[in-house]
């Protein structure tokens, strides 16, 4: 039996249809559709009924998933256990921040694939909220304060911003000087998030209001220096901006506490190896101790 035909089964299992299935594998729909069906020819079975909305488990299809799902991670095992030493095998799908993950961690996945020849890396740029199990990924990176979650998370380094706007901004609306202030001026922000600044050896937390939303970091900016209201932007990317005056840092009284970058995987006792490296990379890339694994809270 073809292991290929296995995961890809799981896959559609998993995603709930063909297409879904093919984005997630990076092959086309026809590729995904010719291994199902070779796979319930060799079975004798249907394992999958389709239809205009997707693809849903057989009877047989549902005993198959869980036995197909551990052979394919038996097989990963099993290879990883025979190549030399230290040596990664199979797959690895991540979901990546588009703001700093081209810049700051494209970078390190591309000396993992040197370094592994054997590991095949598929890697999801986006903004927006990943669900990692829904969607099958191993991990996934986020820069950040983390929400509620039963994921697992493994921060590897620190992560700084702090409030900006323009001097145009300021010149029409003023400058807040405190938390408090906040509500009376536009927030630049991502969606309904809370901002957080340290009052001594309290936080603070804030709920601001704006007409101006984006999911990208980059897209806030412009926005910033557009004159359009006050950002919580990540240091990385305002830095060349503050220095030439086009940006100006605001409330330096009430600076955010410092944020994390963090690896988030799917609940499981034993994190896999693949995920396990990648990890140790982003920690020695970040150069700082990071804090032992733990439940996101």
């Amino acid at each position: 039996m073809d292991i290929e035909e296995l995961r890809t089964f799981v896959e559609v299992a998993d995603a709930g249809g063909v297409s879904s299935a093919a984005r997630r594998l990076g092959v086309s729909k026809s590729i995904v559709s010719r291994q199902l069906a070779r796979l319930e020819t060799e079975l004798g079975v249907q394992l999958l009924a389709r239809n205009t909305r997707g693809a849903a488990l057989t009877e047989a299809g549902v005993l198959f998933r869980d036995h197909a799902a551990r052979a394919c991670a038996e097989i990963d095992t099993a290879r990883e256990l025979i190549l030399p030493d230290g040596e990664l095998c199979g797959r690895l799908r991540v979901a990546v921040p588009l703001t700093f993950g081209p810049t700051h961690l494209a970078p390190v996945l591309a000396e993992m694939a040197r370094q592994h020849p054997q590991l095949h890396i598929h890697t999801v740029y986006s903004d927006r909220f990943v669900d990692i199990i829904t969607e099958g990924f191993d991990c996934a990176i986020r820069f950040g304060y983390l929400q509620d979650s039963n994921l697992i998370a493994r921060h590897v380094g620190p992560f700084y911003g702090k409030l900006v706007a323009s001097p145009d901004y300021i010149k029409a609306r003023g400058s807040p000087e405190n938390p408090d202030e906040l509500s009376a001026h536009e927030a630049l922000m991502q969606g309904t998030e809370a901002w957080q600044f340290t009052d001594g050896d309290k936080i603070v937390t804030v709920r601001p209001q704006g007409r101006f939303k984006a999911d990208n970091g980059t897209a806030l900016m412009a926005a910033a220096l557009a004159g359009l209201g006050i950002a919580w932007l990540p240091d990385g990317i305002t830095d060349e901006h503050v220095a030439s005056g086009a940006l100006v840092p605001v409330m330096t009284r009430y600076p955010p506490p410092p944020a994390g970058v963090y690896v988030i995987r799917p609940p499981s006792q034993h994190p896999a190896r693949k995920v396990r490296v990648l990890t140790e990379m982003l920690v020695a890339c970040f150069g700082k101790a990071s804090l032992p694994a733990e439940a996101v809270r």
